[in-house]
């Protein structure tokens, strides 16, 4: 598994915080993202009570009014509403980790008042759109060949990249889903797929035709098909390794450019536009939660956001007595 950057020494040094960070590796499996986040939410917060109360924190001690003056704080450093909210997130899973292995005897930011959040819908590719990413991998394999072009463009990449966008597209899975495919999860006679999500807890998804085949046609650029324990999907390395989230992410952004697409969007807003696409085709809400891996419904209603404001503006657009 990836691993995530590593903190300076003298940021963790706080028993507590180790033990939780490898409780997070370990016992939940949680993703080297969240794992990182984490970790530095926790660095920065003993880091201001060090500055500002002389003392690292002494957690089961600590009181609201303490966690209230790190919001200030927050505040007063212009950080998003969002950045506040993962901040305080992070805490209060560390507070339930605590409380659990006898760390605290309650959380101290329990109800404490946060601000709330923007509403901001997730930004998506049209159907259209998505169609010209999709093919996008192939092109450089048809453009003219160039003498002083450099390096040949790499059949097997192209194809591998073409079934990682059909993948994603076809389940609605997070970039860290992806990369941790394995060739056994893939129930080709029955198109399902096993995903392991957030958490550790895996989840049966259905997998389309179009993405059946660019696996098999990506596999079958390699020297041998991928089988049981060995990754879907391969970095391009010397030695056998799984593609890594932050090469998936660099090799988007060429591909968003090559289809005359926005490349600042991230591979999350492929997952974006399968949640609306399911959602515009007629799919309910409870069905939409369970494919996306969500824990609560609320997370999923965002996207019922997306679909009205489409909606809306069609209707602004079209009616007479709008």
């Amino acid at each position: 598994m990836e691993q995530p950057p590593e903190m300076p020494a003298n940021e963790i040094r706080d028993p507590w915080i180790g033990k939780f960070l490898a409780h997070l590796a370990t016992d939940r499996g949680a993703s080297v993202y969240t794992q990182r986040n984490y970790s530095q939410a926790l660095a920065e917060f003993s880091r201001w009570h060090l500055d500002e109360r002389k003392s690292p924190p002494v957690w089961e001690k600590l009181q609201r009014d303490d966690f209230r003056s790190f919001v200030r704080f927050l505040g007063r450093n212009n950080l998003s509403r969002a950045a506040v909210q993962l901040r305080f997130s992070a805490l209060r899973t560390f507070y339930k980790f605590l409380i659990r292995h006898g760390g605290a005897t309650a959380s101290p930011i329990k109800n404490l008042s946060l601000p709330k959040l923007e509403k901001r819908l997730p930004k998506f590719l049209t159907r259209e759109q998505m169609e010209a990413l999709l093919v996008a991998p192939m092109q450089p394999l048809a453009a003219p060949k160039k003498k002083s072009a450099g390096r040949p463009v790499s059949a097997s990449i192209c194809y591998r990249d073409v079934a990682v966008l059909e993948t994603i597209y076809s389940c609605g899975l997070r970039v860290s889903e992806l990369c941790g495919l394995l060739a056994g999860d893939i129930d080709r006679g029955e198109q399902i797929v096993r995903v392991r999500g957030k958490g550790k807890k895996e989840r049966l998804l259905p997998i389309g035709e179009p993405a059946l085949r660019a696996i098999e046609n990506y596999w079958g650029t390699l020297k041998e098909p991928p089988v049981g324990q060995l990754p879907v999907f391969f970095a391009a390395t010397k030695k056998p390794a799984p593609l890594r989230p932050s090469q998936l992410s660099r090799r988007l952004k060429k591909y968003l450019a090559i289809a005359g697409l926005d490349p600042g969007l991230t591979p999350h807003k492929l997952r974006h536009s399968y949640a609306t696409h399911l959602l515009d085709a007629g799919a309910d809400l409870r069905s939409v939660q369970e494919l996306l891996g969500h824990a609560h419904l609320v997370t999923t209603q965002v996207y019922t956001h997306v679909t009205t404001e489409r909606l809306k503006k069609a209707y602004d657009a079209a009616h007479p007595r709008a």
